[in-house]
């Protein structure tokens, strides 16, 4: 088809502008405090439940949260991020809708060992990760396999949101850290850079007129260390 440039007052609004925005605001919150956190062991899918210090995290976390009014809650169906949201449900009425896409990085042979022991076995890997190479930790899954389950997902339930509407996500560090990366656009090379995420801490993206913004980054609580790089 030829012809000249079509008239831009009669064509509909790209993705990309504010026209075709809500002003939508996802926040990713990763689950409190287990056990294996504090002994620096990877957890990946294994289901780990929270200490009583977690629930306490979450608690405090969910009154903080709450007052965001969100409009739905979505979270992994591991009993770590379950008990963390249902404090959030307690709060406000709504149900966290489980989702087993939004489970940590199945890791392998990594899964139960402490950071120590996995530098010690599995040392060229664990370089390889952190230098931003694809890699298999444990042959488990790929990051860009962990965005590929977990990021559409989200995707398609902040579609149901109403304009300006809150989304709260109820996941894992690595699978926040991953979803965040796929949704503004970073090469997978990057996303280590985002850093982790303390327990019961979260990160806010915001909808805008290029997509998605990152407008806040473990945020929560003054900084603390976290414990495990993706669990």
């Amino acid at each position: 088809m030829t012809g000249g440039p079509a008239d831009p007052a009669q064509s509909p609004a790209p993705a990309s502008t504010g026209a075709a925005r809500t002003d939508r605001r996802i926040v990713l919150w990763r689950h409190g405090q287990t056990s294996w956190n504090l002994e620096r062991r990877f957890q990946g899918s294994t289901d780990i439940e929270l200490t009583e210090t977690g629930v306490g995290q979450a608690r405090r976390a969910a009154r903080l949260l709450a007052a965001l009014r969100p409009d739905a809650i979505i979270a992994s169906d591991l009993k770590r991020t379950a008990t963390t949201a249902a404090e959030l449900s307690a709060l406000t009425g709504l149900e966290a809708v489980p989702y087993e896409a939004l489970r940590e990085t199945y890791a392998g042979a990594w899964q139960g060992l402490t950071h120590d022991e996995i530098v010690e076995r599995y040392g060229e890997q664990y370089s390889a990760w952190k230098r931003g190479e694809p890699v298999r930790r444990g042959g488990g899954e790929l990051e860009t396999e962990v965005a590929d389950r977990a990021a559409p997902v989200v995707e398609a339930n902040v579609e149901k949101l109403p304009r300006g509407g809150t989304l709260v996500v109820v996941s894992h560090g690595g699978t926040i850290r991953t979803t965040i990366g796929r949704l503004l656009g970073l090469d997978p090379a990057t996303w280590e850079s985002l850093g982790g995420l303390s327990n019961c801490c979260w990160s806010v993206l915001g909808e805008g007129a290029r997509g998605w913004r990152l407008l806040e980054h473990n945020a929560g609580t003054l900084p603390e260390p976290v414990l495990g790089d993706d669990d």
